[in-house]
């Protein structure tokens, strides 16, 4: 059953809030992604957080495009304070792209995307523990199904704020201390629950720090887990740690893409090497360009 803050702690939390002004054009998402955690309200984002135990409700709206407003509340200001950052890095508001753009506005591939919609982000996750267990449930399955999988999972395990009526996604102790078959109950395989559990006893006990200096270390140990491959660590970067250098190059949408491109023909593969290399010239986004070359692909 889902964990639920203490009862009457949004009408005793400070609020605090927080104008950001961007360094490059941004818009903010009009819909929160299939998993249902983060709810779009009369044009403001709400996302529930929690900074170990203490609860946090973020919204955000852009009232102008050249203004974006964060409004936290907890009973703690570290915690607010903790979360108004977490959603601005979830964003990518303060992510200048200008050097992105003038050297790919032209490109031949993702050119007329980019000068297009120049406001183009990753979708981001608050939590890297969040973007590491999404990306285990979306292993080799299709996104409706692993939405499904990733929205049980929050029901069951998460924890729930009957004043928001908004959920957050379960904490890494939780998922821990979980058996397999109860993970399995929530759809996964059970290999996938396995990897799981064990990736969130690593995380719980912080032999695995996502949110540290050294990412590449907690890729390292990641990848030491059996059933987290290459594809799951890039996904974790690029939407939980920011890293748009990464691209989950084993992705289907682009072995499909670099297939067609390099053979020419529609139902050409291509391997997660060729899918590598096809994006080197990107360097440093490649998460970024890929987001932009699958755009620019769609009819």
């Amino acid at each position: 059953m889902s964990a639920a803050p203490a009862a009457g702690w949004l009408q005793d939390a400070l609020e605090l809030r927080v104008e950001v002004r961007p360094r490059w054009p941004f818009a903010l998402p009009r819909n929160g992604g299939l998993d249902g955690l983060m709810r779009n309200r009369s044009g403001v984002q709400h996302r529930l957080l929690h900074l170990g135990a203490e609860p946090v409700l973020v919204r955000v709206a852009q009232p102008a495009r050249d203004r974006v407003l964060f409004c936290a509340h907890s009973v703690d200001r570290a915690a607010a304070e903790w979360g108004v950052e977490r959603m601005r890095a979830a964003l990518g508001v303060d992510r200048d792209l200008r050097a992105f753009y003038e050297r790919f506005r032209l490109d031949p591939l993702i050119g007329r995307a980019v000068r297009r919609n120049p406001a183009l982000r990753i979708t981001g996750r608050p939590d890297p523990f969040e973007a590491l267990v999404w990306a285990i449930c979306e292993q080799l399955i299709e996104s409706e199904r692993a939405a499904e999988i990733q929205r049980r999972l929050t029901r069951r395990l998460g924890r729930f704020c009957v004043h928001s009526r908004l959920h957050d996604s379960p904490a890494a102790a939780t998922l821990a201390s979980q058996t397999p078959a109860a993970l399995e109950a929530c759809g996964l395989s059970g290999l996938r629950s396995t990897t799981l559990r064990r990736a969130a006893t690593e995380v719980a006990r912080g032999r695995v720090d996502l949110l540290g200096a050294d990412q590449e270390r907690s890729w390292q140990q990641l990848r030491a887990i059996p059933g987290i491959g290459s594809w799951t660590v890039q996904k974790l970067a690029l939407t939980g740690q920011g890293r748009l250098d990464q691209l989950p190059a084993g992705d289907l949408a682009y072995l499909k893409l670099v297939g067609r491109l390099r053979g020419g023909h529609p139902k050409a593969r291509a391997t997660e090497r060729e899918v590598i290399e096809f994006f080197e010239p990107y360097a440093p986004w490649a998460g970024l360009a890929g987001a932009y070359a699958l755009r620019a692909s769609s009819p």
